[in-house]
């Protein structure tokens, strides 16, 4: 992980102590997998904005090969 930064906010304390007995952990790393999860989603967004504009040809058969030692 990159260098932490310290943050002060306001958090409705019973959506963190629900996040944080979901995710069985404690509120920095709770509150890291939801900023995980913003970001992923944003990307999801944006692959899905990509659904018919990329045409790739793939040789299924070529791809599935293994390399043989």
């Amino acid at each position: 992980m990159n260098a932490a930064r310290r943050v002060t906010a306001n958090l409705p304390a019973d959506l963190l102590d629900k996040a944080c007995q979901t995710t069985g952990k404690g509120i920095t790393d709770t509150l890291v997998a939801g900023l995980e999860l913003v970001r992923r989603s944003a990307a999801a967004v944006k692959a899905r904005r990509l659904k018919g504009k990329l045409h790739l040809r793939v040789d299924l058969e070529a791809s599935r090969e293994r390399a043989r030692r």
